[in-house]
C-alpha cells in the first residue's frame, strides 16, 4: 500500500533506514557532523524514534542496510518521494549522499511500488525541499541542495498528477554545507497548522500558506539556532498529533499551546550530531 499527498494525515505505514556500518564508522568532518554525533549512541536513539511510530501503530518497512557507503541514508527522507501515483526517485544535491536513489529504487521495486518519475543529468533535488500544501499543491524550495532544473523536472512529474508546484528561493543562513532545507522552515502539524521559522520564510511562501486557510505557530528562533535548525524538525503522526526531540522546550510549548499533542525522543548524537531530524529519519509510504 503506498500514496501521499499530505504532511498531516495519519501515517499509516513509513519506511526507515537504521544506523549502519557507514555511519557509525563516518569521518565527521567529511561528512559535516557536529561535536554531538556520538557512534555509540545512535542505534538506541533510532530504535527509540521507531518505537515511538509503532507504539501508534504505524507499520515500519526497513530498508536494506546496504546503503552505499553513504552515511546520511539513515535520514530516508530525501533521496525520494511518494506521490498519489507512485515513487518519484530524487537526486541528492549533497555530493556524498549522489546515488542514494537507487538503494530506493531497490526498495520500491522489492516492495511492488511504481517509480513515476526520477530527476536526472545535471537536475538536483533533495525531498526535504519538498512539502504538500494539499493534495494539489506541492510547495518545493530552491536552495543548495536542490537546483532549478530539478525543481523544473519536479513541476513537469507533478503535472502529469495535475500537481502544481510552487517553488520558493531559500535563504543562505548557513551556507552551502549547511542542510538547510525548505523542510528545515517548516513543518506542518496539523490539517491546517504549521509551526514555521517566521524570520526566515520566503514572503510568497508565507503568503500562499495565508491563502490556504494555515494557522501559522511561531518557533522561538533562538532556539532554531541553538539546536542547528532542528527545532522546527516535528513529525505529524496523526492530525494534531506530533513528535519531536526533547529539551526543546520553548517551541514545544508554542505547539502544546497551539492545541498540539506532542511526543518527544532523545536524539541530540544521531539528529542534532548528523543534521536530520525525525522527519528525515522516514519516508512515509502511506498517509490516509
Amino acid at each position: 500500500m503506498f500514496g501521499v499527498s499530505s504532511m498531516t494525515a495519519t501515517l499509516r505505514r513509513v519506511a526507515v533506514h537504521p544506523p549502519s556500518a557507514s555511519l557509525l564508522q563516518a569521518d565527521p568532518l567529511k561528512w559535516h557532523y557536529g561535536p554531538e554525533f556520538d557512534p555509540a549512541k545512535v542505534t538506541t536513539e533510532h530504535e527509540k524514534f521507531v518505537g515511538i511510530l509503532k507504539s501508534v501503530g504505524t507499520e515500519v518497512v526497513t530498508i536494506a542496510q546496504d546503503d552505499r557507503g553513504i552515511a546520511d541514508a539513515v535520514f530516508t527522507y530525501d533521496a525520494s518521494l511518494v506521490t498519489p501515483a507512485g515513487a518519484v526517485l530524487m537526486a541528492p544535491g549533497k555530493t556524498l549522499r549522489y546515488g542514494e536513489q537507487s538503494v530506493h529504487k531497490e526498495f520500491y521495486d522489492a516492495q511492488g511500488i511504481p517509480v513515476v518519475g526520477e530527476v536526472s543529468g545535471t537536475a538536483r533535488a533533495e525531498a526535504g525541499d519538498t512539502l504538500w500544501v494539499d493534495d494539489t499543491c506541492l510547495a518545493v524550495g530552491r536552495g543548495f541542495r536542490t537546483n532549478p532544473a530539478g525543481v523544473t523536472q519536479l513541476t513537469g512529474i507533478m503535472a502529469g498528477q495535475g500537481i502544481e508546484v510552487h517553488a520558493f528561493d531559500m535563504p543562505v543562513y548557513g551556507g552551502s554545507a549547511a542542510c538547510l532545507h525548505l523542510m528545515s522552515l517548516i513543518s506542518l502539524v496539523d490539517t491546517r497548522k504549521a509551526l514555521v521559522v517566521q524570520e526566515l520564510l520566503p514572503v510568497a511562501f508565507y503568503e500562499l500558506l495565508l491563502a490556504h486557510g494555515y494557522t501559522l505557530i511561531a518557533a522561538p528562533f533562538d532556539e532554531f539556532k541553538s539546536t542547528g535548525t532542528l527545532s522546527t524538525n516535528v513529525l505529524a503522526l496523526a492530525p494534531g498529533h506530533c513528535v519531536m526531540l526533547d529539551d526543546i522546550p520553548q517551541t514545544r510549548k508554542a505547539l502544546e499551546d497551539a492545541g498540539i499533542r506532542v511526543d518527544v525522543f532523545s536524539g541530540a548524537s544521531l539528529c542534532i550530531g548528523c543534521e536530520g531530524g525525525p522527519t528525515c529519519m522516514t519516508r512515509p509510504l502511506l498517509r490516509r
